[in-house]
C-alpha cells in the first residue's frame, strides 16, 4: 500500500493478563534481537566448567536460541487466543502530534498532492494511478476463497493493468469508472460493519479521494479478515491446546540444553 505507515500490532479491549505480558516483552526483544546476526558460542578459555561437567560445552548459535525464543512465544500466542476471547488485532495509528505521525502525515500528503496534480495535468499523467489499480487488484483478490474463479476472473479482466495502459495512451482509460467498479466490488467483500464505509467512498467525488480512502478501507477489510480467521481458530485451538502446549515446550527443551553450555555475545 503506498506510504502505508501503519502498524499492525497484538492488542485487546480489555487489560491481558501476565502471560500476554510476558508475550509482548517476548516479541519486542525478538524484534530487537533479529536485526542483528551475531552468535553466541561457548569458550572454554575464558570461563571454567563445572567440576561434574563430563562432556564438554558444546556450541549454540545465536539461531538456535532464537527458535526457541520464537516457539515459547508461539506457544503464548496460542494460549492467548484459545483463552482470552477479546483478543485480536487492530491497526496502531501513530499520534499525530508525534514526530513520526508529523513526519507520515507530509509524506503520505506529497503522494497523494503528486497523484493529483498528475491527474489534473494536459494531458493526464495515469502511471501513479495504474499502478494503486494494481495493487487494489492484488488486495481484492486476496480476499477471495478457493471457489471464487468467477469474480477473479472478473477483477482480473477489469483491472487488467496492461490494458489499461493501453487505453491511457490514446486517451481512453475511466478512471472513475474503475473506482467505482472497485467500490463495488469491496461492498461485495466486506464484512457488513464497513457498509457505511462503503456508501462514503460511493459518496465521494473527488477522484484522488476516493483512491485515498479506497486504501483506507482496504487496510480495515484486511483486519476484520485476520480477526475473523482468529474467532474460526480459537475453538480448534481450545481443543488442541493441551497437546500444542506440550509439543512446543519438548521442542524448547531439544533446542535449548539444559547443561555444559556457556553462552556469551561477541560482540566484537
Amino acid at each position: 500500500m503506498p506510504f502505508n505507515g501503519e502498524k499492525q500490532c497484538v492488542s485487546e479491549d480489555q487489560p491481558s493478563d501476565s502471560d500476554s505480558s510476558r508475550f509482548s516483552e517476548s516479541m519486542a526483544s525478538l524484534s530487537d534481537y533479529e536485526c542483528s546476526r551475531q552468535s553466541f558460542t561457548s569458550d572454554s578459555s575464558s570461563k571454567s566448567s563445572s567440576p561434574a561437567s563430563t562432556s564438554p560445552p558444546r556450541v549454540v548459535t545465536f539461531d538456535e536460541v532464537m527458535a526457541a525464543a520464537r516457539n515459547l512465544s508461539n506457544m503464548t500466542l496460542a494460549h492467548e487466543i484459545a483463552v482470552n476471547e477479546n483478543f485480536q488485532l487492530k491497526q496502531d495509528a501513530l499520534p499525530e502530534s508525534s514526530l513520526a505521525g508529523r513526519v507520515r502525515h507530509i509524506v503520505h500528503q506529497a503522494f497523494w498532492d503528486v497523484l493529483e496534480s498528475e491527474l489534473n495535468a494536459e494531458p493526464p499523467e495515469y502511471e501513479h494511478a495504474i499502478k494503486l489499480f494494481e495493487e487494489i487488484r492484488e488486495i481484492l483478490l486476496s480476499f477471495l476463497t478457493p471457489g471464487g474463479n468467477r469474480l477473479r476472473n472478473q477483477i482480473c479482466e477489469v483491472l487488467d493493468t496492461d490494458l489499461i495502459r493501453q487505453q491511457a495512451e490514446h486517451s481512453a482509460v475511466d478512471i472513475q469508472g474503475l473506482a467505482n467498479y472497485v467500490i463495488s466490488t469491496m461492498g461485495k467483500l466486506c464484512a457488513p460493519v464497513r457498509d457505511d464505509d462503503i456508501r462514503e467512498l460511493k459518496a465521494t467525488s473527488n477522484i484522488v479521494e476516493v483512491l485515498r480512502q479506497i486504501f483506507h478501507v482496504l487496510d480495515l477489510m484486511k483486519m476484520d479478515m485476520v480477526n475473523f480467521t482468529i474467532r474460526s481458530l480459537r475453538p480448534h485451538l481450545q481443543r488442541q491446546l493441551v497437546d500444542y502446549e506440550r509439543t512446543k515446550f519438548q521442542e524448547i527443551l531439544e533446542e535449548t540444553p539444559s547443561k555444559n553450555v556457556w553462552i556469551y555475545s561477541e560482540m566484537g
